[in-house]
């Protein structure tokens, strides 16, 4: 499956952002070691140059809060043949009755307006093309109620609406856009959410959480054909079904 996965991505341009940590870096060390051209945006510009180095990708600092921003990286990264919209935040985390209107607001810029500021800047460009994948990063949050997550199921649960939006008007043009749900990964954000204490998912064991370089795995196998098959959909890696389609270990019995 390794050398299959290397020839669908083998000179692929593809960006990712919030790439500078967790799954967006880990996927751009995948991707890359089967050589793609990674396109690596984020905030975090210090981080970003050190992972550009170790990938041999390009390092582009970008707000994806700011049209403007995400829409010069898509014209700087030129023909774009995947996009990765990765970056997303759950931070601060609180009950509705003790969020803060703001930093609530900040999560839904980034979560929402990142994802669809992504695909309102890639899209012209794919469609004119008649190819092209974009990956929206998921979540079970998207069809979930979950303790002090308002922000974070409200912006996936939109997401995903967009991943459909967006496969119903560009899958004749032949474009792929698609949602990956990885489960819970072992990252940042995972130490933020045991932090909180608030609802089960915080109490889980760090080996119950997947290393972030499977995610990338994953959407190596999603750029190839197999995509085609969850088009206007999410994957997930929560079942053995999706694990074994990745080429990832069955989940724990």
């Amino acid at each position: 499956m390794g050398a299959l996965k290397m020839g669908h991505v083998t000179g692929k341009t593809i960006v990712i952002t919030g790439a500078s940590k967790g799954i967006g870096a880990a996927t751009a060390r995948v991707l890359s070691a089967m050589g793609a051209h990674v396109v690596l945006a984020a905030r975090s510009t210090h981080a970003l140059k050190e992972l550009a180095k170790d990938t041999g990708g390009t390092a582009i600092p970008c707000d994806v809060r700011d049209f403007a921003q995400v829409q010069a990286l898509m014209d700087t990264a030129g023909d774009v043949d995947v996009l990765i919209n990765n970056a997303g935040l759950i931070d601060p985390i609180a009950r509705l009755a003790d969020s803060d209107s703001t930093a609530w607001g900040n999560v839904v810029d980034v979560n929402i307006k990142g994802v669809y500021h992504g695909l309102r800047a890639a899209l012209p460009g794919m469609i004119k093309r008649g190819s092209g994948t974009i990956i929206n990063i998921s979540s079970g949050a998207a069809t979930s109620a979950l303790e002090g997550w308002s922000h974070y199921c409200a912006t996936k649960a939109a997401v995903l609406s967009l991943t459909r939006v967006a496969d119903k008007e560009a899958r004749a043009a032949g474009v792929r856009v698609m949602g990956l749900s990885p489960g819970t990964v072992a990252t940042d954000m995972q130490r933020d959410i045991a932090a909180s204490g608030i609802n089960p998912v915080s109490q889980l064991a760090w080996d119950a959480h997947i290393p972030p370089e499977w995610v990338g795995q994953t959407i190596a196998v999603l750029i190839g054909p197999e995509g085609q098959n969850w088009r206007g959909q999410d994957f997930s890696l929560k079942s053995n079904q999706g694990r074994t389609i990745a080429g990832l270990p069955s989940l724990p019995t």
